[in-house]
């Protein structure tokens, strides 16, 4: 029996652990290398991995907020989707009587 809607549930998921955890790095880097972290080379994948995740939650989120702080915004985002992901994916697997956990 296959259930196409579990392996897009998961997909998604995964796919916010990612940014999530590149976020992370970001962050971890960012406070290891201190103001020479720009010179960083993985600190530039870093950014550039993340980019698109800032560029969405600088749109939904008021001027008022500084760019400084947008990436706690975007971890905040991301884990609280993270978490409506888990929930989705199991009143899925309750309604199919699936064990996916």
């Amino acid at each position: 029996m296959s259930h196409p809607d579990l392996l897009i549930l998961g997909v998604l998921r995964a796919l916010v652990e990612v940014a999530l955890l590149f976020l992370l790095g970001q962050g971890l880097l960012a406070l290891l290398a201190g103001r020479r972290r720009h010179t960083n080379t993985m600190y530039k994948v870093f950014v550039i991995v993340t980019g698109p995740v800032l560029k969405a939650v600088r749109k939904v989120t008021p001027r008022q907020i500084i760019d400084r702080h947008l990436p706690f915004i975007a971890f905040a985002v991301l884990f609280s989707l993270w978490i409506g992901l888990a929930y989705l994916k199991k009143l899925y697997c309750d309604a199919h009587l699936l064990q996916c956990f």
